[in-house]
This record gives structure tokens, sequence and C-alpha cells, in this order.
């Protein structure tokens, strides 16, 4: 049985499927399912090459009825893209709590460790169009659909837990600023542009989400690797209608990991379907991925106690403060049937609530609620893009709303209305009976204004506070991407408006950004004196938060970590073999790799297949390298471009590297030797493990590979500037 197999007991049930769940007979098959073309009104079709023609070299005819279906249907085949999150992978599975959580919230789906409740899960790149790359610098989506028994309960969220903007009166121009510039419609999925700085430097509240989007969390490893947070501030209510305010969390069991800029950058010409592909992959190989639910939740009464506004969806809670409760867990375990059915046609909104968990004053939140609804009917043609078998409810739904386009409920009887006498009346109820969703009762006393409150105004404690927090080499790459960004900036003023706004977070920081970029030091007085910019800052006793950073995260484990092996003819298999095992039982996965398909000779004439050519799948497919040992193999490969380039690559972006015996060859031109001391996450191994029986010196050396290769990254490795790949 296949993985995907294993999962069907915990997925949701299919379309088509019927009231016992096993498949209902589709139009076109027959009862032995042999299939057999038809039109969409199920008229067999037994000559789908030809049109109708007057003669075989005649004009095709008009008549042709089965002609026009099919070119019509084509026609209409692409419905409008997402204006944001346009590019999308997602995938199938189950969430199940860890114990209730009913003395917070009475929402069915977090109070029985017994029950899995079906989701379905989108991940996306923000800014690109459906055909752009998936390693670009970009904020990630992060979305989960429950199909509670309740109805359905979307988590839109981020990879990011804050915003660029505080009020969504803002998020039309966010967009139109970071979209390719109208005039000619280019940088395609990039954020590297005059528009896009233009705005931000002019809106200092976007301060704290630039630093995470300049951060190595714009670069994820993998969607199975990354973060997810509800960004804004939700509420928790009991069944006594007591509520908690509430923070969201997905923290994933493999860790929170990245890719160097560089490797992004050519992974994206490589692969452009990379994250997509590790997802699907994953899930096909049943390394099925697993986040944890968190949750922060703050007493009513303490709203006002943290010393922020809870409303402003620029701010997180740090988790010094307010501790992540993890009460549940996320299983993905099977990929969609149909990409189009449904990772392009599920239809998410953060309105889309269960009894339980209600809004708060986010004005961010608030004008999103308006939004998705109104973005899915242009989008998927009208307002019954509910009942698309993606989005459709699991449990029974009733109500008096009818017809719109793309119905596909028959609804029966005389009467869609309430309340009436002509039907049962079950519907008919009285205002204010228990049961259902209740909104909160928050009390609302206050004049109608267009301002934003005072606890708003301050826009750089927090991002000063992501800052500190980072490692050294975060830091680092923080300082490279503000420089590349603003360097392709074509109007210095912008550049300098940018760099005068992050003296307000470091002023070291706005230093190092401004040196290469040719323009003035940065001057806060300057930014500050700006008409809107507001300067207020508050006192905060935390001035760094450990959980902020990416080093060190994950359970330690290797699982699902990709290996290239580098073979030619020549190389010791012997050596090989152990080595290959023990990281195979640790859970990782590993590619022969050398200079043709098919197979190469071992010194011992022993026959090993290649997965894949040095050329075909480079160094940035992969998470570390393993050089055998062999000498006529690592001779035949350090007089090898392509080879040496791999593994000089792998070592510039930091990546745990094995040689073994004469396999050390390949890093002769950094200076590695067998006798040299190994830089920071390089495993040399002198000797060759040429006897099988020597099992002790294989584990040793796999023992210490493996450490390695856990720490994800060696960003503290010295001298990577240096290597030219």
């Amino acid at each position: 049985m296949t993985p995907r197999n294993r999962a069907a007991a915990n997925r949701r049930p299919k379309a088509g499927d019927g009231p016992n769940g096993k498949q209902m007979q589709l139009a076109g098959f027959t009862q032995e399912g042999t299939a057999q073309l038809t039109t969409n009104q199920g008229l067999h079709i037994p000559d789908n090459h030809n049109s109708l023609k007057a003669g075989v070299r005649g004009p095709t005819l008009l008549e042709d009825f089965i002609l026009r279906e099919k070119i019509t249907h084509f026609d209409h085949e692409r419905i409008p893209e997402r204006a944001v999150h346009a590019r999308g992978s997602a995938a199938h599975g189950y969430f199940e709590v860890y114990k209730s959580m009913s003395q917070f919230t009475c929402a069915d789906f977090l109070q029985d460790p017994a029950q899995k409740t079906p989701v379905f899960v989108r991940f996306s790149t923000v800014a690109g169009e459906r055909g752009s790359a998936d390693t670009v610098r970009d904020v990630r989506g992060f979305a989960v659909k429950f199909y509670t028994r309740e109805g359905n309960y979307d988590l839109v969220g981020n990879n990011v837990p804050v915003f660029f903007i505080q009020d969504a009166m803002k998020f039309p121009d966010l967009i139109h600023a970071v979209k390719p510039e109208p005039h000619h419609a280019m940088p395609q999925a990039a954020s590297a542009h005059d528009t896009f700085w233009d705005f931000a430097s002019l809106m200092p509240e976007t301060t704290h989400m630039l630093m995470w989007a300049m951060s190595d969390r714009a670069i994820p490893r993998s969607y199975r690797m990354m973060e997810g947070f509800g960004v804004h501030t939700f509420r928790f209510v009991n069944a006594r209608g007591e509520s908690h305010f509430v923070k969201f969390h997905w923290k994933p069991k493999l860790g929170v990991h990245g890719l160097a800029w560089d490797e992004a950058q050519k992974i994206a010409g490589k692969d452009a379907d990379f994250h997509r592909r590790d997802l699907w992959d994953a899930i096909e190989n049943g390394d099925f991925p697993v986040w944890e639910l968190g949750v922060q939740m703050i007493p009513q009464d303490k709203e006002h106690s943290l010393g922020f506004d809870l409303l402003d969806p620029t701010k997180l809670i740090p988790e010094e403060l307010v501790p992540v409760q993890k009460i549940g867990r996320l299983v993905l375990d099977r990929n969609p049937d149909n990409f189009f059915a449904e990772t392009e046609q599920v239809a998410f909104h953060p309105g889309h609530v269960v009894p339980g968990i209600d809004f708060s004053n986010d004005p961010l939140l608030q004008g999103r609620l308006f939004s998705y609804t109104d973005t899915q009917i242009s989008r998927l043609g009208g307002a019954n893009f509910h009942e698309l078998p993606i989005n459709k409810a699991v449990c029974p739904f009733h109500n008096f709303q009818r017809d719109g386009m793309h119905r596909q409920t028959i609804a029966r009887g005389q009467v869609a209305y309430e309340p009436n006498t002509l039907a049962t009346g079950a519907e008919y109820r009285v205002d204010g009976e228990s049961g259902g969703f209740q909104s909160y009762p928050e009390a609302i006393d206050a004049p109608k204004v267009r301002r934003r409150s005072a606890s708003f105004d301050d826009h750089f404690t927090q991002a000063r506070l992501f800052f500190n927090s980072q490692s050294t080499a975060e830091k680092e790459h923080i300082v490279a991407a503000f420089r590349f960004e603003l360097s392709k900036l074509e109007v210095p003023a912008i550049r300098q408006r940018m760099v005068d706004n992050l003296a307000h977070v470091d002023e070291k920081l706005a230093r190092r950004v401004a040196e290469p970029l040719g323009i003035g030091a940065p001057d806060a007085k300057a930014a500050a004196g700006r008409p809107g910019f507001r300067d207020h800052r508050i006192a905060s006793a935390i001035e760094e938060s450990p959980v902020l950073r990416m080093v060190d995260t994950g359970d330690g484990s290797i699982k699902t970590r990709k290996i290239a092996i580098l073979v030619a003819d020549g190389v010791d298999s012997a050596s090989l073999k152990p080595i290959r095992d023990a990281l195979e039982s640790a859970g990782a996965v590993c590619k022969v790799v050398g200079p043709r398909l098919g197979t190469v000779a071992s010194a011992s004439k022993r026959q090993i297949d290649v997965d894949a050519t040095f050329a075909n799948m480079p160094s940035v497919m992969f998470d570390a390298v393993l050089l055998p040992a062999g000498k006529d193999g690592a001779t035949a490969m350090a007089q090898n471009g392509d080879a040496v380039h791999f593994v000089l690559e792998a070592f510039k972006h930091c990546k745990a590297i094995c040689a073994v015996g004469e396999g050390v060859q390949l890093l002769s031109t950094l200076g590695v030797t067998a006798d040299s001391d190994a830089p920071v996450g390089v495993v040399v191994a002198p000797t060759p493990v040429t006897n099988l029986g020597d099992t002790t010196a294989a584990t040793d050396i796999a023992t210490a590979f493996i450490a390695a290769i856990a720490k994800h990254r060696h960003w503290d490795r010295p001298g990577v500037d240096a290597v030219p790949a």
C-alpha cells in the first residue's frame, strides 16, 4: 500500500463520492471501468481527432457541435487569477487537538482529542503571478480551511506574524506599489523597484514588516519548514460568553529554515516549481509535513497591559510576555487530485468562522472581511462559489439564498423566504435564541471618526526588537537584502528616505545599508521631519527575543533532507554504502549525481545507478553533499568543471559537506586537505572505509555528517564570499 493510499482514511470525501463513501458510477465509464470519451452531456464521441468537414479536404462545418463544445470549453478554461497569492500549492490533511479547549472556546473542533477534522491547506507567494517562480523574496501565504461539524472555518494567514499596513484603507495602495509598475509591467514577482520603496519610505508603519521581508523568512527552504501566523488578533469565546484575545501560530516540526539569497535566485532559473515539487514529493513519499498549532491568549481585561495595541497588525506579542501554548497538530497527508478543481478554485475567507471564534476590531482585519467575498464572486464567477466541491461544507447547511451563476443545489418547494407557514416552519426562530454563532457583545460608544488611535503610533520598537534578536549571520543577510533591493532603484531620493527611516531602527544598520548606495549618511532628523512621520517609541523591557531567529530550530533530525552523492567511474562503493545506509536510516533522501545518466563503474567494477547529472540537478537542489572515496573517481570529478562548481557552490551556500578519503580532492581549491583543519560544517574522513565490516569508522563519519546536516546551514563559515561559484 502506498503512502497516498494509507492517507485515504483521513481524507476529506472527494467530489462524486456517494453517500456510502464509494465512488459513484461516472458518465463515460462502462461497468467494467473502460473509459469512453463523451461530450459534457454524456454523448459518446467515436472520433476525437477530426472535425466534421465537407469532404476530407473541405471546410469545417458549423454544425459540428462536438467541436464547438470542446473549443468553447477550452476558450473559457482559465478563470481570473487572484490579485494577490496567485501562485500557490496545496494539500489535504487533518487537524487534531491535544486536549479540550472548552475553558477558552466552544469551537467544536477544539474539544475532542479523538476527533480528526479534515483540512485543506494552501501555501502561496503574494506579489507574483501564477507563472512566477517559487523562490522569490516575498511573504508566503499560509491558509487553512477546517471542514468542521459546525461549518467551514478559514484561518487565513502568512508566514510572517505582522503586516505592512495598519488599516485596510491602504491595502490597494500597498499592492499597487509592489505589483509590476503599470507603464511596463516590470518587475515580475519582485519588490526591488521604485514604486514599492517609494510607498514604503513614505509609510513608516511598514518598517517592522520590512525587517521580516528582508530576512531569511522571505526565502524559505520549503513550505514544510516555515512558520504560519494568523497575523490578526482574534477572539476565543467560551460557552459562558467569556472572551480571550488570541494570536494563532503554526510551528513546523522540521524547524524554520531558509535559502541563501544567491541560491534562491539560481533555483528560480533551475526549477521555478521548487517549493511546489518539494511539498508534492514529500507527501507522495509518505513524509507527511506536520505543524503544531499554538495560541497566545490574553484575557479580555488585560487588553491594554502589554505596552502596545493588540489591534495593530504591525505588532506581534513577544513570547516572553505571553508564551505560545501548543494545543494541536496539523498533518498534510494527501496531494490534490486536480490542481485546478482544488488548489485553484479553493476560496478562503477570514470571515468564515465557527461558534467560539470571533473577530477583534483590528482595522486591517475588518477590511478583509469585506474584500474576500467580493474577490471570490469576481474570480469564481458568482455568489455560488461555496458550492464548488473543494469549498463545500461537510456539515448540513440550509438557507433561502437562491439562484445565481453556477448554482448546483436543486432547491425544492415553493418557499424561498422565512418566516413562512407554507413549508414546515422549522426555519422560523425568535431573535436572540441561544445556539449557533453569536458575536461577542462588545460595548461600543464612540463618535464616528476617520483617524487612527495614538496607540498605533510606534513603528520602530518592534522592528528594533526583531533586528536585535537575529543571529550575526541573519543580521548580515538583512543588510545585504536591503542593499540589493535599494540598489535596484532609479531614484536616489527614495533610497535616501528609506535609510533615513532605518536609522530609527538601528543607526549602525542604516549606515551599513547606505554605504554602497551612493547616497548621503542616514539622517533620522530628516525622516522625522517629513509630514505624517510619527516617531513615537514605547519603553520596552524586552530588547531581544531568541524565538524570532531561525537558527537552531526544529527537532534536530535530518528527515527529508536531500543529500547529493557525487560519483564518477572509479569511486569506492565499499566506503559509500555504509554511510549512505546511515543517512537513509536517519530519514534523509539520497540522490546519486554523476557526469551522465545510467550507471558508473566503481573501483571494484560494481555498477552504481545515477539518478541525476551535475547539470540537470545542481547543488542548489540539495541540502548537503557527500564526496566518496576512490582515487580514480575523485580525480575524474576534480577534472570536471561541473563537479567542481557543484562542490564550490554548496560550500558557498554554507551547506554540510562530507569528503571521504580521496574525495577531499574536490575541496582542494578551497585549501582543504586531509591534513588541514576542516572548515565549519565540513566533515573530512582521511581514511576510506573500505572494509564493510569496519562499522565503527563508518558510524563515526556518518554521525558527524548527520550532525552537520541537522544544523541546516553553517552561516558562520568563513571565506564564503571569496568562493567563485
